[in-house]
């Protein structure tokens, strides 16, 4: 198989560099990457320069351009052969509920899928990354699956617990939870005494029931959810004609 990966940390990023040492074993591998950490880029193309691709002393290739560009530029012009399946990550910390709107990870691999390919997002449910290899062999996992059992062109989104893998639980198909509210903006000035501010952190989950990928990754089970690119409120579609289709009663004289 041709496994195309990218990520949003940047092609230095250890869980890039372990995702690829693991993969090679198994498949043919090609890296395109961030110059940089873009996370939070999201879907982003970049529309207004040129891009340029570097390949880095390890034979990762580096684009100045988000992780959408990354996938993008190397499916419709640098690769010679379209990819089996991209993957994206690992990522360090978890891309769960709300987060998946605003991941770079995600984005890579959304790209992919869009581009007719099989894709999977994997992130480490964890800001301090001990453990990337537990998420790497769940990825060879996935990988062998794919094998056995092609799927079709499907985006699956994979938070794995930052734990031996000894100690994983097992697999659970979820559903995207829901945060709170995001913390307030960091309001500080900098050394030249102008206002700056920082986003502030992500909220703690609101909806992390049973079935959430929270509630999975919580209990030491890798969480695997399949995401869709249709935006489209279906419940609302009803009521909104029905809002536009009202006539509006006039007020008396």
């Amino acid at each position: 198989m041709r496994i195309l990966l990218s990520n949003d940390d940047g092609y230095f990023a250890p869980g890039l560099e372990r995702l690829a040492a693991t993969l090679a074993q198994h498949a043919e591998i090609t890296v395109v990457a961030p110059e940089r950490d873009r996370s939070g880029a999201s879907n982003s193309l970049t529309l207004d320069r040129p891009l340029t691709v570097r390949r880095a002393p390890n034979g990762f290739l580096f684009v100045n351009g988000t992780p959408t560009d990354c996938v993008h530029l190397a499916v419709t012009g640098l690769l010679d052969h379209l990819p089996d399946m991209v993957i994206s990550g690992i990522n360090l910390g978890a891309n769960m509920g709300d987060d998946t709107i605003y991941s770079g990870t995600v984005a890579a691999a959304t790209e992919g899928y869009l581009l007719g390919i099989p894709s999977i997002a994997v992130s480490l449910a964890s800001k301090v990354g001990r453990h990337f290899e537990t998420a790497a062999n769940v990825v060879v996992q996935l990988l062998q699956r794919q094998r056995e059992q092609p799927s079709g062109a499907w985006l699956l989104n994979v938070n794995v617990p930052d734990v031996p893998a000894s100690e994983l639980k097992g697999r659970r198909v979820t559903r995207l939870g829901k945060r709170h509210k995001a913390e307030p903006v960091i309001k500080t000035q900098t050394p030249r005494g102008e206002t700056c501010y920082w986003v502030g952190a992500a909220g703690a989950a609101a909806d992390a029931g049973e079935g959430t990928d929270f509630h999975a990754v919580e209990r030491g089970l890798v969480s695997v959810t399949p995401l869709q690119m249709d935006l489209t409120h279906h419940a609302e579609m009803a009521r909104v004609n029905a809002w536009l289709a009202a006539r509006t009663q006039e007020a008396p004289a």
